[in-house]
């Protein structure tokens, strides 16, 4: 299965709630996009960084928020570790952290964010899993 199909088939779907995320992507822990969605607002390696960073030190993240290309989420927690959240307004991201990936979710209005996290999670438990 190519990384793209994993976006396209497992995170760009109707999700258990209603809607559908607004973007989802597949990144590298080094920054380097191995799938996204049509619309995912383009993660630089600097971004990436802060991001792999906040998984062992939430505290991190915090002060300067979640950072995804040019949206900015207010960090509201996660799992220390395993996923990053994120949310501003009624948009939100959810961002899970596989052995050399980052699995990211994006949503806006229409969305509830426990939808989002979990499909965004449960992709990156599986591919944990598989050892990526």
């Amino acid at each position: 299965m190519s990384w793209q199909s994993y976006v396209d088939d497992h995170l760009m779907v109707d999700l258990p709630g209603g809607g559908k995320l607004s973007s989802a992507a597949i990144y590298g822990q080094d920054g380097g996009c191995w799938a996204q969605s049509a619309g995912f607002p383009t993660l630089d390696a600097d971004q990436a960084k802060v991001l792999v960073s906040g998984f062992s030190d939430p505290g991190s993240v915090a002060a300067g928020g979640l950072k995804i290309g040019d949206r900015k989420f207010i960090s509201i927690g996660g799992i220390p570790g395993e996923c990053l959240r994120g949310r501003k307004g009624v948009a939100g991201c959810c961002v899970k952290k596989t052995n050399t990936a980052m699995v990211i979710g994006i949503y806006d209005e229409g969305v509830q964010g426990g939808d989002c996290n979990v499909i965004v999670e449960n992709l990156g438990d599986y591919l944990i899993g598989q050892n990526i």
